[in-house]
């Protein structure tokens, strides 16, 4: 196993927990993305990153994402198919019924042990599409 798998293996291992706290793992000048609705978007830094998603878990109960698959693309990229769970606070949408029939996906890009773009996607799909991946 690659260290860049062995890297994107040990975030999720806390992401799976819900525990999105930690970013020694993030260059300083990191790209962050998410890609598709909700809330398409893009940001650079940890400080920014960190905010985006604060915003993100802030309408969210429980929020946690499973891995499903994790791809190593090429030496620098690894695509991590997900699962999402949480209850929106206002709405009560449960995400793992929502999404039942399908998942996200996140791409890593790495450089030096470090993440230096990540781009999340809510529908794996567009990812796979993204990525010139078949489904």
């Amino acid at each position: 196993m690659s260290e860049n798998l062995d890297l994107v293996r040990s975030i999720f291992a806390a992401w799976e927990q819900g525990d999105f706290s930690a970013s020694e793992w993030a260059h300083p000048g990191i790209e962050y993305e998410m890609v598709d609705e909700p809330g398409s978007q893009s940001r650079k830094g940890v400080t920014a990153m960190a905010q985006t998603w604060r915003e993100f878990l802030s309408a969210w109960e429980a929020y946690r994402v499973e891995a499903s698959e994790y791809r190593e693309l090429d030496e620098e990229r690894v695509l991590v198919r997900l699962r999402v769970f949480g209850l929106g606070r206002a709405s009560g949408l449960d995400l793992q019924k929502a999404t039942a029939s399908r998942q996200g996906a996140n791409v890593f890009h790495m450089r030096d042990h470090k993440v230096i773009r990540l781009s999340t996607y809510f529908d794996e799909r567009r990812a796979l599409a993204d990525l010139g991946l078949p489904e």
